[in-house]
């Protein structure tokens, strides 16, 4: 068995001192509630403290925690303002402050990945790290043949500490329902852990980037990387330029926020009809604003395969709501195991909770907030909503889980763009299903 890396060591050690603050704050809140101060006001205040800390601990991790800090900053624009701002901080510090591996390390991993004489195969080699992902690093090169490229390289041992941190983030996702009532992180977890062999393999990821690059070729709106090398733990595509999503969502122009708003949602809703594949990790740091306007795309390691493209079922069901028709929704939603045998529940029931959810399809044009999120997120995630315990009943199929997840965080990335277009015209185009069948006259 591979070794733990000692960072991952004293990462585990930072994780499991969590529970210990939470105990800390709730006997905190315990006594102020008993000297006076009214209970509401002490429950906000063990939530604000918690989610700071807990974001804090986070933004200082890597590997796992990393990961899965990512996966959920796309839904950052459902939590409270107050929640939310220290998250953001501590996501900021875990994407751009991440301690680099040391140079000795990355020629020692290029040297066994590209060869003793790696550096003939390039022209300039910048030793400094770009960027930092969860289980590797970014570097800026000049290519031999004069291209600029990104090297992606792995961080030894990144796979054992990665599930060492995504086990020990299992032992505390309860403490994610004090930050967000409803909050349950574990199925993301689990996800997480399912799909570590595939984003370890870099040929793998190479082969991905291969499909987005050939299907997007030439494409005057969406742009994805091509390969020039590639192994087991390195990978070597073309070097794109452009203003990070996240310096968007920060303080982009409207036509800006706009633009990129349109181009995520075609990209979610196209690449399963063009590429047979549906790019899993949607968070800000993956995606660019080119100078040319077009979006580009980065990061292939997450990706689902689809062989079909997007199943028309959630097409059909997804138009047949809109139109208002409760029976057959109902009936298709029991036909996909979306609702099990022994649920309780009716027709006009399910559309009401469907219903509000499909809004931004429901006008020629939307506009994604915050606020909608949020209010979505107390519909359906509060315990003492009526919303909630409808959803209990529901059931999500395996098929649609990762579908599912990426949706749901594409539209939180809309969210925090604060972006409106023209939606219901993409899901029209690419979606299975939603264009209403055409019927023969005559």
């Amino acid at each position: 068995m591979t070794d733990i890396p000692r960072w991952a060591v004293t990462r585990t050690a930072k994780l499991a001192s969590l529970p210990l603050g939470i105990a800390g704050r709730a006997t905190l809140g315990l006594g102020r509630r008993l000297g006076g101060k009214p209970a509401e006001a002490v429950a906000a205040e063990i939530q604000r403290r918690t989610a700071e800390q807990l974001f804090s601990v986070l933004g200082q991790l890597k590997g796992g925690a990393m990961k899965f800090g990512q996966a959920l900053s796309v839904f950052e624009a459902a939590l409270p303002e107050e929640i939310a701002a220290p998250y953001r901080v501590a996501l900021t510090k875990l994407q751009e402050a991440a301690p680099p591996m040391p140079a000795a390390t990355v020629e020692k991993v290029l040297a066994e990945e590209l060869g003793p004489r790696w550096r003939e195969k390039f022209a300039e080699f910048d030793e400094k790290p770009a960027a930092a992902a969860s289980i590797g690093q970014v570097h800026r090169a000049i290519w031999s043949t004069g291209q600029e490229v990104a090297v992606k390289i792995q961080y030894p041992g990144a796979g054992p500490a990665l599930i060492n941190d995504l086990n020990q983030l299992t032992r505390v996702a309860r403490l994610f329902g004090a930050v967000q009532p409803g909050l349950d992180i574990k199925p993301l977890i689990t996800e997480l852990k399912s799909r570590v062999a595939e984003e370890l393999d870099y040929q793998l990821e190479g082969r991905a980037t291969r499909a987005f690059a050939k299907a997007y070729d030439g494409d005057p709106e969406i742009a994805a990387p091509k390969v020039l090398a590639s192994t087991d733990k390195m990978l070597v595509t073309e070097w794109i330029e452009g203003k990070p999503l996240s310096a968007v969502i920060a303080d982009g122009t409207q036509e800006e926020r706009d633009r990129c708003g349109r181009l995520m949602a075609t990209l979610h809703f196209s690449a399963p009809t063009r590429a047979k594949l549906l790019h899993a990790d949607p968070h800000p740091g993956n995606f660019r604003l080119l100078a040319d306007g077009r979006l580009g795309v980065l990061d292939f390691g997450a990706v689902a395969r689809l062989p079909h493209g997007l199943p028309e079922p959630v097409g059909r069901l997804t138009r047949l709501a809109l139109e208002g028709d409760a029976e057959a929704v109902m009936d298709g939603l029991r036909a996909e195991g979306f609702i099990p045998d022994s649920a309780d529940v009716d027709a006009e029931g399910i559309l009401a909770y469907l219903r509000p959810m499909l809004e931004p399809l429901a006008a020629e044009e939307f506009q994604f907030t915050r606020k909608w999120l949020q209010a979505e997120a107390r519909r359906i995630g509060d315990p003492r909503s009526p919303a909630y315990a409808l959803g209990r009943q529901l059931n999500l199929p395996p098929s649609y889980l990762l579908i599912h997840r990426v949706t749901l965080g594409s539209i939180g990335v809309l969210c925090q763009l604060n972006a409106r277009a023209p939606y219901r015209a993409i899901v029209e185009r690419w979606q299975p299903g939603f264009a209403a069948p055409v019927t023969e006259k005559g």
